[in-house]
């Protein structure tokens, strides 16, 4: 099983000395890659049910990645996940390129379709229309990272007659993984995504949807250049699941679990953490 360390732009980590302490450290103890999470803004009052308080230092997580791209040579750099349709398509597709080139084709894009209405509204985004937003939008970066003369046409994107270089290192586009919990979540993930990615879930919880994920295979043809779906899970709380609980999502079909620092660490506290968390799951460390 492969291993990721989560929140690496919260918290102490919007700082940029624990920010590079925690991708080194994270990096020396076998750690697969890094994830970050994206909200362009809070709501302020915050939204019943969601932990996130608006005064949260968060910082941009294409930004953030690219520091933490300078700042470590192998682990892979993940968005876990950005809300896809509050970004412009083509705009968003030249800073992934730009990344991937710059860290040497090490990105992961994860894409999620939002649940903030108030931050959606915010930046004239379309909470109704989310989910075919994103689907439109996906469907424009793969034309522009892979058609030699970029060209598409849908209902929230258009264009012709334009290029985008540098395209991505990682060819013919970055491993994409789709987050989400619905049955267009699935369905994304099955035709769409190298990947999914499921945040915050117990064993239980994880095994449900991923008789979701089954059924949405048997709907849906999954194109051969994909490959096999590879699931991602962050487990809920921020303590390391022991190797009982480890076995058990690995059974369940999990291929990486995404671990989450204490978010009132320090950047000693976290560096700690990273090297400690890698010697307790059995990482090779670097």
């Amino acid at each position: 099983m492969k291993f990721g360390l989560h929140s690496v732009n919260l918290h102490s980590c919007s700082y940029p000395d624990a920010a590079a302490r925690v991708g080194r450290a994270a990096e020396a103890a076998g750690f697969e890659s890094l994830w970050v999470a994206d909200h362009v803004v809070l709501p302020d009052p915050p939204v019943p049910g969601r932990p996130m308080a608006p005064d949260q230092r968060l910082l941009d997580p294409i930004v953030a990645l690219t520091f933490l791209a300078a700042h470590t040579t192998r682990i892979r750099l993940a968005t876990g996940v950005i809300i896809l349709p509050q970004r412009q398509a083509l705009v968003l597709a030249k800073q992934l390129a730009s990344l991937d080139v710059l860290s040497n084709g090490r990105l992961i894009f994860g894409l999620g379709v939002g649940w903030c209405e108030p931050e959606m509204r915010s930046v004239g985004a379309p909470f109704a229309d989310r989910g075919r937003v994103a689907d439109d939008y996906l469907a424009a970066l793969r034309a522009v990272w892979i058609q030699p003369k970029p060209s598409y046409r849908g209902r929230y994107v258009s264009f012709d007659g334009v290029q985008a270089m540098p395209r991505p290192v990682q060819a013919p586009t970055p491993e994409i993984v789709v987050g989400g919990r619905t049955t267009p979540a699935f369905r994304r993930a099955v035709t769409q995504g190298h990947g999914w990615y499921g945040f915050g879930l117990d064993l239980s919880e994880t095994q449900k949807l991923m008789d979701g994920l089954r059924e949405a295979g048997k709907k849906h043809s999954r194109p051969a250049g994909l490959g096999r779906l590879e699931i991602s899970v962050t487990p809920p709380g921020y303590d390391v699941p022991d190797k009982a609980t480890r076995d058990a999502y690995a059974a369940a079909g999990v291929d990486r679990l995404i671990l989450r620092p204490q978010p009132d660490m320090d950047a000693d506290a976290l560096e700690h953490f990273a090297l400690e968390t890698g010697r307790s799951v059995g990482l090779k460390a670097a």
